[in-house]
């Protein structure tokens, strides 16, 4: 998929690999769901379909805090407080662990109230606020949650189909 270079576009991002990810999230068993048998974030480690959740929902929160943060013109630390972009793999570390305890069935009406608080402040912004100038750093807004929602929603989904077909899950 191009890179959205407009709100339409980006709409048209986040809702077409949303739909394609929650169509086989919903076909992953709960037990199989917290097998730790995927390529985790972080370099030589294992995560769950559920860790694969809880980091999505992870960056959504974040996407939803820089822009209100940026919103309310209070200042935002990016990617989040006491990490640095070069962290990352720390970082999906502690997002598999803020939902560890969280049952898959509960994660992913998290996840669908999550990409609807996100498609609602995209329907909400214009053309100009999202790619009209610079948001954070070089990268416009509209690029900002873009990096943040549909990229990770097409590589989760892809590591998902991998793993449901070396493990024979329809």
């Amino acid at each position: 998929m191009a890179v959205p270079q407009n709100k339409q576009e980006l709409l048209d991002a986040i809702r077409t690999t949303y739909q394609k990810l929650a169509v086989d999230l919903a076909s992953v068993s709960p037990e199989r769901a917290r097998e730790a048998t995927l390529e985790g974030h972080a370099q030589g480690t294992q995560m769950s379909v559920s860790d694969l959740v809880a980091y999505l929902i992870g960056w959504n929160l974040l996407v939803l805090k820089w822009c209100d943060g940026k919103a309310k013109g209070v200042p935002v630390d990016f990617p989040e407080t006491g990490y640095k972009w070069n962290e990352l793999g720390h970082l999906a570390q502690k997002f598999y662990a803020d939902r560890a305890g969280v049952a898959y069935a509960d994660l992913l009406p998290q996840f669908a109230d999550l990409y609807a608080r996100i498609v609602a402040l995209v329907e909400q912004e214009t053309d100009a606020a999202l790619y009209g100038a610079p948001w954070y750093e070089k990268h416009t807004q509209g690029r900002m949650i873009q990096f943040n929602t549909s990229s990770p929603y097409a590589n989760a989904w892809g590591r998902l189909r991998k793993w449901k077909k070396v493990n024979n899950i329809a």
